[in-house]
């Protein structure tokens, strides 16, 4: 029980991880005897708007309360339908801490459970009060926690509200050292703006963010002149999924037949906000069917972004493009314009431009030229440039996956899609992540991609004859879908022959949509020659640090790969996709789980704990069998395992 002072109640740890929620609250949260405090405690959850597709942060507040709280407990219900929890984040203020106490039980606790529509949270003071001056007990006017809840893309607008049932003690429960007070609730609506309302007026659109690595081909550039009078009017933004009301300007121009609409930023009152924790300026750009939109903002803007981590989104009838601050590198660029351009001069444009005549065709004359295959969206280009006193610079790679999303057109079905793919220079096309996301109205897929370039989507349906009662049935074809994997020829697999060094490079590399070096490499190993299939796919694997070779500079590429080599090279692509690699504790007790986990020789160790971490190899019957060649087989269902757990997939 909570008692007074120092007599604080004990409670033990009776589950991994967190507490089973459900029963914690009779636990630490009984009513304590004596005379209910005459001011009810007023606990505030913030009413806000979000974009169908993006998540905003509603901060929960305590605004009143006549004795300190010294405990609560509440479940707050949703719309499972419409919204997703994506998390809950104790406030940073000293008074509510994550951190486990003396007996095991962290302060604070939730649990979300986003098939039924519903969170629990749970905090209670592990602080001795005999012992301590702060005694962490929480006031009035302090912030409780925040919850980051996403609107579905699906959303339709409209709103919704975050309920909680006050009369369940179980639901809804707070406590201070003598009382359980009884605590009134005020908010919790939330506003959904979805595509029908967007546009160039006050609401945004449907869609979602998406990113991903692929090879750059020439993107069109973005008008900043036009051939007709561009009027300007004032448009809404949206800042933290909060509206903000004139702040930028649309105008329309036309070169060429061509429409362009630009969204200018008010970079000042943009960078005000920035104070308040800027995480997402968001420009919402709809009604302009399938013209190209531009999103400009200035150097310093980018910059003060880049330094609260926060991200810009521009969003379209043709699609969406969600781009971190930090990503556009804006000292880099500057650099590239002769270094003394000052920030508020430059303008950086972010586009979203349906593919051209000739870029169609392109696609068209590729899918053409493989079976079974059909272009299902028009290819879209995205494009940042800098811009300043004529000079440009393009911002074409980035250091971390970035996603886009394309919008399908209505009525077309996106479980039709296998992949989107990327356009290269010379025609062809080329496998990039891509995942599908069911819509109301429209599905949408999100390319995730280490470049810009221009995208479009396919259905390529495969299948071999020999995989019909194999194990990796379901892996392989999927990955011959997104053209990560080919056949052996006659229709076959053959998912039990052994691959070489070079095929489980290449692989590897198509499933991740790296197609070409990040920057320029000179392969320097004896035997890898200049005229071989897999040179371009050895400097890639180089640029990004995936491969090393041996000590007599050699990289042995027709040569088998053996488990653990395998496994290293995926190790050091789990940096890439942004997947937390074994420590040197957790390595030991992964390996000490097989009967031949101390067979791993000291440079595999780590690397082969890191894939069994993340669920990407499992072993056969107790063993992991480092040493021996993997398969054809088992290279489709690593690759796929690690797409799929680094939601590229």
């Amino acid at each position: 029980m909570l008692q007074p002072k120092n007599k604080r109640a004990k409670v033990k740890k009776t589950m991994s991880g967190l507490i089973m929620l459900t029963l914690l609250s009779s636990l630490i949260l009984p009513g304590v005897a004596g005379a209910i405090p005459a001011v009810k405690s007023q606990i505030e959850f913030s009413n806000v708007s979000v974009q169908a597709g993006q998540s905003v942060k509603v901060p929960v507040k305590l605004t009143q309360n006549e004795y300190p709280i010294n405990a609560y407990n509440m479940q707050i219900d949703y719309d499972k339908s419409t919204l997703e929890v994506v998390r809950i984040t104790p406030a940073a203020s000293g008074v509510i801490t994550s951190s486990a106490t003396e007996e095991g039980v962290p302060d604070f606790q939730y649990q979300i459970n986003n098939a039924e529509g519903w969170v629990r949270i749970i905090w209670v003071n592990s602080k001795d009060f005999s012992q301590e001056e702060d005694t962490g007990l929480i006031d009035a006017d302090h912030t409780l926690f925040e919850m980051e809840i996403k609107a579905k893309s699906n959303a339709a607008s409209g709103t919704t509200k975050l309920t909680v049932d006050q009369n369940d003690k179980e639901h809804w429960r707070f406590n201070n050292l003598e009382y359980s007070p009884p605590a009134q609730l005020s908010g919790g609506t939330i506003t959904i703006t979805a595509a029908s309302s967007g546009g160039n007026s006050s609401s945004p659109s449907t869609g979602s963010s998406g990113g991903g690595g692929a090879a750059p081909s020439p993107a069109p550039s973005v008008p900043t002149t036009s051939s007709t009078p561009a009027p300007t009017k004032g448009v809404d933004i949206y800042v933290n999924g909060q509206k903000q009301e004139q702040s930028a300007t649309a105008s329309t121009s036309t070169i060429d037949n061509k429409v362009t609409t630009t969204i200018q930023v008010d970079n000042n009152k943009v960078i005000n906000q920035v104070g308040n924790g800027l995480r997402t300026l968001l420009l919402p750009v709809t009604g302009t069917g399938t013209n190209s939109v531009v999103g400009e903002l200035n150097g310093r803007l980018v910059k003060t972004m880049e330094g609260s981590n926060a991200q810009v989104v521009i969003q379209t009838d043709t699609g969406t493009y969600t781009l971190p601050a930090k990503q556009i590198k804006v000292d880099q660029v500057v650099r590239q314009l002769g270094g003394s351009a000052p920030l508020e001069d430059v303008k950086f444009q972010i586009a979203i431009t349906p593919g051209n005549d000739a870029k169609k065709a392109a696609i068209a004359a590729a899918a053409s030229k493989m079976n079974n295959t059909t272009v299902i969206a028009a290819p879209v280009d995205f494009e940042v440039k800098a811009v300043y006193k004529g000079q440009q610079v393009d911002v074409n790679r980035f250091n971390a996956y970035v996603e886009r999303t394309i919008t399908l057109p209505k009525d077309t079905d996106g479980s039709k899609i296998t992949t989107g793919v990327v356009l290269q220079a010379d025609g062809t096309m080329l496998h990039v992540p891509t995942k599908v996301i069911k819509g109301t109205t429209n599905d949408a897929a999100v390319i995730n991609s280490l470049t810009n370039s221009t995208y479009a989507l396919i259905y390529h349906p495969a299948t071999f004859s020999d995989i019909s009662n194999h194990w990796s049935r379901t892996d392989v074809e999927d990955l011959a879908s997104r053209l990560v994997v080919e056949g052996a020829g006659d229709n076959t697999f053959a998912p039990d022959r052994s691959i070489t060094r070079a095929e489980f490079t290449a692989v590897l590399l198509r499933g991740l949509g790296l197609h070409s070096p990040e920057s320029a490499v000179t392969t320097t190993f004896t035997d890898v020659k200049g005229d071989s299939w897999y040179e371009n796919e050895v400097q890639t694997a180089i640029s990004y640090g995936l491969i090393s070779g041996y000590t007599d500079n050699s990289f042995r590429p027709n040569e088998e790969i053996s488990r653990a080599e395998a496994m290293t090279i995926v190790a050091r692509a789990m940096k890439l996709v942004d997947l937390a690699k074994a420590d040197a504790s957790e390595t030991a007790n992964l390996l000490g789980a097989y009967s031949d986990g101390s067979k791993v020789q000291a440079w595999a160790a780590e690397p082969v704990a890191s894939a069994i971490k993340q669920g990407l190899v499992q072993g056969a019957d107790g063993k992991l069998m480092a040493d021996a060649d993997i398969s054809r087989a088992q290279t489709a269902a690593i690759v796929k395992r690690l797409l799929a757990k680094a939601g590229l997939i």
